[in-house]
């Protein structure tokens, strides 16, 4: 019987200080990259969010070294994800004894890496409860009527 392998490593950071919105931009660009093209991609870009998705990257990446004893070169991202965080809310104080909010966006971000030279299957010894059920071979010669085949059955003018 074959069983499937662990083949996917995340790293996950939570409440970091910018809006879902502005880490969004940066995590549609290296959805599905290899690791050499993403850190060059994450070094180069401008923006803002670059540094903590390479942070967390870099952490999954390191994740999966560790766990699935891979190479960092076979590794690509599968799956990457932002979701909005808490708001952080405080009042910054202003003229004549009034107060004006401010309200600070977070975000939650969570990268998937999956090694690529790792088989999908190993082999399992049988197991009791795997065997297929015996009723399953009885039918398998019934005969299939298609009743919209060409025969001209049905005429649909």
């Amino acid at each position: 019987m074959l069983k499937k392998r662990q083949t996917e490593v995340y790293a996950v950071g939570q409440h970091i200080p910018m809006s879902a919105h502005k880490a969004q931009r940066v995590i549609d660009q290296i959805r599905g990259r290899s690791y050499e093209e993403t850190l060059m991609i994450l070094e180069l870009m401008p923006y803002r969010a670059c540094y903590p998705i390479f942070k967390l990257f870099y952490s999954a990446a390191a994740n999966a070294s560790y766990i699935l004893d891979s190479e960092k070169t076979n590794l690509i991202i599968s799956k990457a994800q932002v979701h909005k965080g808490t708001t952080v809310k405080k009042f910054k104080p202003r003229a004549r004894g009034r107060c004006f909010p401010i309200k600070r966006s977070t975000c939650h971000i969570s990268i998937v890496v999956k090694d690529i030279s790792l088989e999908e299957y190993i082999e399992v010894d049988f197991l009791p409860w795997s065997k297929k059920p015996g009723w399953k071979k009885k039918y398998s010669n019934m005969i299939d009527h298609n009743m919209y085949s060409s025969e001209g059955v049905w005429d649909k003018k």
